[in-house]
């Protein structure tokens, strides 16, 4: 057996200690072919924190559709040659990490399925719950499915139903399907936006100077010329064509639940998500945070780059001055050369340096957005004190991550998540904080300013929107559980 790289491995230890968003989708309607694949991949290298691992574009002229994707960044999957042959005036653009399917260029989206009456691409955010009961049905329908991502039991649906047109065959598939999903779909003749009834993964409409832009997170149009026109509700589907924007909703508005850690971690600090601006939600949780958590200190820093904010709330609420402390290498890859170990334990330098000349003999106010198996936090703190800090106080900007999340982030296995097996004070000894305070729920949902009623918080109070698959063995089964959901009602 070929032995594990350990910078590899270092490396992937630091990726399964966050929570990862599982994907970015956009789509672009205009009269003309102006650009349309260019404009794509600009938004998409927006979109690419939302998704390392593989990204596409398909283009339709009306006629023919054609795409490209590959395992890779954004900059790597596209060259001027690639976009050159995407042609037409409507297209889709995904950028993927997996939660759901391997991790394999079969399962990268955008899926085009060609069928009788034409063809469907579709680029999808978000997990079902009951895919695998979907998809076993498919199959023994005759169903040969070319992918192991649940995406693909979503536009097979869609196809299957497509004889009843494109609207009623969606509306047939989403009574079908349940879970998170924000979708972009194309076929010959327009380009629709679909949001979950839960509003779970997040989808917005944009107005460039001749067309429209959908995406998940309004930072795409800044890039592609377009403005901000709204957020696609929870259980609506829009339609554009060259007449403009219709809308519908295909399922009875009711409860909200749109996913709480959009606002910790997973959108860019430009981005507006249903309303609220995500920079503003972040300082604002800092200044909660110093009042639910304050510490004698003397210089406040963050994990950059998504702590950058909280840590500027925190400081100015607080009045201990902020400073830098770490610094990011934005340069490092997935693979490195063979190291000794004498310097294996040097890894995270490798991608956040302390920085000793503003942190020797400082009383350290750490800010960080979340704790999922606290390796990485327990290797920062040992760094910071190396580096010759007096004290490091790790204060997080989120309650503790105690449940596995089935709605699209990459979540471990609950066993796995520290802060469903430890109390707060076993976490602050096993990552050798000298003090360590989570931000209260209430304190999370004030900082957004919108109803608790409006968010899922599951992932830190097990109180699921909907079903969820039953685990058992660390596996998810085709059974279900539905857990308390008063904060809901």
């Amino acid at each position: 057996m070929k032995k594990q790289n350990p910078w590899q491995e270092m490396d992937m230890m630091d990726e399964m200690d966050r929570l990862h968003e599982e994907c970015g989708v956009l789509g672009l309607y205009q009269p003309t072919d102006d650009h349309t694949a260019e404009l794509l991949y600009y938004g998409l290298y927006a979109l690419q924190h939302r998704g390392q691992e593989s990204a596409g574009i398909a283009v339709t002229d009306g006629s023919r559709t054609r795409w490209h994707k590959e395992m890779g960044l954004v900059s790597e999957v596209f060259g001027e040659g690639e976009l050159k042959k995407l042609t037409g005036n409507r297209g889709i653009g995904h950028v993927r990490y997996s939660t759901s399917g391997e991790s394999d260029v079969e399962n990268a989206q955008p899926l085009v399925v060609r069928y009788r009456g034409g063809s469907i691409a579709m680029a999808h955010n978000g997990n079902l719950v009951n895919a695998g009961l979907l998809r076993e049905r498919l199959e023994d329908a005759g169903v040969v499915f070319q992918t192991s991502i649940d995406s693909e039991v979503i536009v097979n649906l869609i196809a299957r139903y497509s004889n009843e047109g494109i609207h009623q065959a969606i509306r047939r598939t989403m009574d079908l399907v349940k879970g998170a999903y924000a979708l972009v779909i194309m076929n010959e003749e327009c380009l629709i936006g679909v949001r979950d009834p839960l509003g779970l993964r997040p989808l917005c409409l944009g107005k460039t100077e001749t067309g429209y832009v959908l995406a998940s997170e309004s930072c795409a149009f800044d890039v592609m010329g377009a403005q901000l026109v709204r957020d696609i509700e929870p259980g609506e589907m829009v339609t554009i064509t060259e007449n403009g924007v219709t809308s519908e909703m295909y399922d009875t508005p009711g409860k909200r639940a749109s996913c709480i850690f959009e606002y910790i971690y997973f959108a860019r600090p430009d981005s507006v998500i249903d309303g609220v601006g995500v920079y503003q939600a972040r300082r604002n949780a800092g200044r909660l945070l110093a009042a639910e958590w304050p510490a004698e200190a003397d210089m406040v820093m963050a994990v950059p780059d998504s702590s950058i904010p909280v840590a500027l709330g925190y400081a100015e609420a607080s009045g201990i001055p902020y400073g830098e402390g770490l610094m990011k290498n934005r340069y490092i890859g997935r693979t490195f050369i063979q190291p000794t170990q004498a310097i294996r334990e040097l890894a995270v330098k490798l991608k956040l340096s302390p920085m000793e000349q503003n942190i020797r003999g400082k009383r350290l106010v750490l800010i960080d957005d979340s704790i999922v198996r606290g390796t990485t936090s327990k290797r920062i703190v040992e760094t910071l004190k190396q580096a010759g800090a007096k004290e490091v106080h790790v204060r997080v900007s989120s309650p503790p991550v105690a449940y596995s999340c089935f709605f699209g982030i990459d979540t471990p296995d609950r066993n796995q998540l520290i802060g469903a097996v430890k109390t707060i004070d076993q976490i602050r000894r096993v990552i050798g904080a000298d003090s360590l305070g989570y931000l209260s729920p209430e304190g999370l949902v004030d900082s957004i300013g919108k109803p608790r009623n409006q968010f899922c918080l599951a992932c830190f109070d097990g109180r699921y929107p909907t079903e969820v698959p039953v685990q058992t063995g660390g596996q998810a089964e085709n059974r279900f559980q539905r857990l308390e959901e008063d904060h809901h009602e």
